[in-house]
């Protein structure tokens, strides 16, 4: 009997008690692994307070989390590919990364490469895989670009600016203090912007010569939205892959886009850019190429025991934390 945090009742970070949880025998399709990392995404807090955000919560009992590196220990039925004692990932549902042990599809599966940390890649994999659909597909950043990274030192806002930087283009970030302003900084934001302090619009304006960003990566959503579209150079794309601060308020097609310039909005999602196999390996690939060679690294400065989820919930909803958040079992 393996143990998890199971949530029986949905609402605030006590409701996830560390219990004894059952784990069948893998069925047709799976594997049953153990986990030796466990990512911690915001995306998780929603999940246990009942929001079905950014995928539906199956009904309580419920183990939730869908990031997490491990060891396989059975096969299911029909399984190729995967073999007992593989080194594997996984960074998007069915949830239940919560746990010591659990069952997984090996149709979302995938080999750890060699040489790579288990907890760096547990704190990046989900987030690195929409950074990398983010910058390559959504809007294709190219040397010279200016974007605007939203939350710029928060997990998916740390990854964005280091793989940005890479890319060459020249980064806007906005966060919530000074401190956090140093980290977007050392994580290659040119331009940090504490928006209590200065207006990121008028900064993008700027740095741009009056021109505008080429896209803007919107994770705060009703508190910023308005301002991102502003912040935009004509034909620009607004990605807002996040929401924060509550659900925007409805965008005006002809308003609010088209006089500002035939601007694009889109609410990209990583079930869509990875629901093909040869999209989830091909982004995997480019993933664990950019942290094998030191493109990438997850920050991780928070470090609890998977008993100790609670406590990681609390601190992520307090909003103090800095960098990545992962579970050890």
């Amino acid at each position: 009997m393996s143990k998890a945090q199971v949530i029986h009742e949905l609402g605030s970070p006590e409701v996830m008690q560390w219990q004894d949880w059952a784990v069948p025998d893998p069925q047709p399709g799976e594997v049953r692994l153990r986990h030796t990392a466990i990512g911690v995404n915001f995306a998780d807090t929603y999940h246990r307070g009942g929001i079905s955000h950014p995928w539906p919560v199956p009904p309580c009992p419920v183990v939730i989390g869908f990031e997490g590196v491990g060891i396989v220990e059975g096969i299911g039925e029909g399984v190729e590919g995967f073999s007992t004692g593989d080194r594997v990932a996984y960074g998007i549902p069915p949830l239940g990364s919560y746990a010591e042990v659990r069952n997984y599809p090996v149709d979302k599966l995938l080999h750890m490469p060699e040489g790579l940390d288990d907890r760096q890649v547990a704190a990046l994999l989900m987030k690195g895989m929409t950074a990398h659909y983010l910058l390559h597909r959504t809007y294709k950043v190219e040397p010279g670009d200016t974007i605007l990274v939203h939350a710029a030192a928060g997990g998916m806002g740390l990854i964005l600016c280091q793989w940005a930087n890479a890319l060459g283009a020249t980064i806007v970030g906005t966060v919530s203090t000074e401190a956090k302003a140093e980290a977007a900084r050392i994580a290659g934001c040119h331009h940090p912007v504490v928006r209590s302090q200065e207006d990121f619009v008028a900064k993008v304006r700027q740095v741009t010569d009056g021109e505008g960003a080429a896209v803007v990566y919107e994770a705060i959503g009703k508190d910023t939205l308005q301002h991102s579209l502003d912040s935009l150079r004509p034909m620009g794309v607004c990605a807002a892959y996040g929401h924060v601060s509550g659900p925007p308020d409805p965008v005006d097609i002809i308003q609010d886009l088209g006089r500002r310039g035939s601007l694009f909005i889109t609410r990209p999602a990583i079930m869509h850019y990875v629901a093909k196999r040869s999209d989830l390996e091909w982004t995997a690939r480019d993933l664990f190429k950019a942290i094998g060679e030191g493109i990438l690294d997850a920050n991780i400065n928070y470090e609890y025991a998977l008993k100790d989820a609670v406590q990681a919930h609390q601190a992520i909803e307090s909003g103090t934390t800095l960098g990545a958040t992962v579970l050890i079992p």
